[in-house]
Parts: C-alpha cells; structure tokens; sequence
C-alpha cells in the first residue's frame, strides 16, 4: 500500500508530492480537509510511528490559541486533538508498505522518495 495524507491548500504538500512523483508512482492521495482520517487510519499511522506526539503537528494555526503549549498533553490528548482538527496532523504523511514517512523536513522527503 502506497498512501499520503496532506492538504491540497499546503503548498509545501503539493511541491513534496511533486518531487517525489507520487502521482506517476501510484500512491494514493487523501486531502485530510475534504476526506477526514479515520480512528482506524490514525491507529494504523501511531503502530507504524510508534506514538501520536510524532504525527503531531505544533505549528497548527490552532495549537497556541487553544492554550495547548501550556498543557502537558497526553498520548490520548494527542491521538483526540489529531481526530478532532485535521491541522494538527504533521503533514504530509506518507505510509509506503510497512514504513511511515512524516512531516516535510529534507531528510523524510528525501528518505520517502528512495522507498518510492
């Protein structure tokens, strides 16, 4: 299975899925705006991720105004917040068979366009 969740408004989404040719390569894309993730879906990324802090995303628009850095938050609060508001998923994040590939720093990107 070749799977990426990302925003179709995230640019940073559109060149990533650009450079890595994952169009042309068969992945399937899911706009987690217009096509929320599931509980089933999520739980797969936590299995291959290891935890929901990974797949969370502290730069959300949403983070500061809702007085989230000033809480120690759980792996349920995590795992609740990512379910209730689709930017608090780090983006994108690609599943490549049994490998997880997350957020848009150089050494993921780079790491996901080999596995593809």
């Amino acid at each position: 299975m070749k799977k990426m969740y990302y925003l179709s408004t995230c640019g940073t989404c559109k060149k990533i899925i650009e450079k890595v040719g994952a169009t042309e390569k068969g992945v399937t894309l899911q706009d987690i705006k217009k096509d929320p993730i599931t509980d089933a879906q999520l739980k797969e990324m936590h299995n291959l991720a290891g935890s929901y802090e990974a797949l969370f995303s502290r730069r959300s628009q949403k983070y500061r105004p809702m007085g989230l850095h000033e809480k120690e938050l759980t792996e349920k609060d995590y795992h609740d917040l990512i379910l209730q508001e689709y930017s608090f998923l780090k983006r994108p994040v690609t599943i490549v068979g049994k490998k997880i590939f997350i957020g848009n720093d150089a050494k993921s990107v780079e790491a996901l366009e080999k596995a593809l």
